[in-house]
């Protein structure tokens, strides 16, 4: 069984677990807001495909969007990058003590 906050960080693990949506997020966190056109440029991937990425990074709350006249702009959702921090550094220390305990094991 999940416990509750393996369930909530699951589908954002998901989403960056794909290499296209990690560049994606990279882009944005440097550069800032961006269009399809301009978060696609320099990219063998197609504005279709990017728009897809985008959706997925969307679904787990990772980006979001706003309609700006004919163009949709994208940016990062911090607070949910925040809950991944989180989740990796709740993680990071049950496996420091779990060394821990074992290190007090050995030298028993």
């Amino acid at each position: 069984m999940l416990r509750p906050d393996a369930r909530k960080a699951a589908p954002l693990f998901a989403a960056l677990g794909d290499e296209t949506r990690l560049l994606l997020i990279g882009r944005l966190a440097t550069g800032g807001p961006g269009s399809i056109a301009h978060l696609s440029e320099r990219s063998d991937v197609t504005r279709q495909a990017i728009t897809k990425h985008l959706e997925v990074l969307s679904q787990a709350g990772l980006v979001r969007s706003a309609k700006r006249g004919r163009e949709r702009i994208w940016e990062l959702e911090p607070a949910r990058l925040a809950d991944a921090h989180a989740y990796l550094d709740r993680i990071s220390a049950q496996w420091d003590d779990a060394v821990e305990r074992l290190r007090a094991f050995v030298e028993k």
